[in-house]
């Protein structure tokens, strides 16, 4: 069956984003191999994102990278939204319930990772104990604010390093 796993670039201090959502910074960060990004996009079956994530800022925005894991992720996405566009975009799936979208999401990735894209949507999966991993690659940048990548509302979460795995790999203890 699928887990569920939020995997984020962060910056040093904490931000997914910079201030009204700006991707721009991460760029220069995109550049070199990364082995652990190569092995998370052969292991993601599908992709759950906020419609703010889905919707927003790109740093590779009309080029031939554009769109999840710089333009080579080709498979099913769900948008967590109560606002879904008139006009869908193909391969896209537009859904207003945290659990249903959880569960077309699994269904659809089989027993791959739903990839969780956004603070919002990870946060909510956190609080309903429905997350199963997260994976932190952090950028040698100060971006001073934005989207803080967490925003747990001071519950505690308890995470346990994944056995074999990059340094900030983690499985969430409830």
């Amino acid at each position: 069956m699928a887990k569920l796993l939020y995997s984020a670039t962060m910056s040093l201090d904490g931000y997914i984003a910079g201030p009204d959502g700006d991707m721009s910074w991460l760029s220069e960060h995109l550049v070199a191999e990364n082995p652990t990004a190569t092995r998370l996009l052969a292991s993601t079956g599908a992709i759950l994102a906020g419609n703010n994530t889905f919707g927003g800022d790109d740093p590779n925005r009309g080029t031939e990278k554009e769109g999840a894991f710089g333009g080579a992720y080709h498979g099913p996405t769900f948008v967590l939204t109560h606002r879904p566009p008139d006009e869908p975009a193909t391969s896209v799936t537009f859904v207003s319930d945290l659990h249903s979208a959880v569960a077309q999401a699994k269904q659809a990735a089989g027993d791959k990772y739903v990839n969780i894209l956004g603070a919002n949507v990870a946060m909510q999966c956190l609080k309903a104990e429905l997350l199963d991993e997260i994976l932190v690659f952090v950028a040698p940048v100060l971006l001073g604010g934005g989207v803080r990548m967490f925003h747990t509302d001071d519950q505690r979460v308890r995470l346990t390093p994944l056995t074999g795995e990059t340094a900030h790999w983690y499985r969430v203890e409830y």
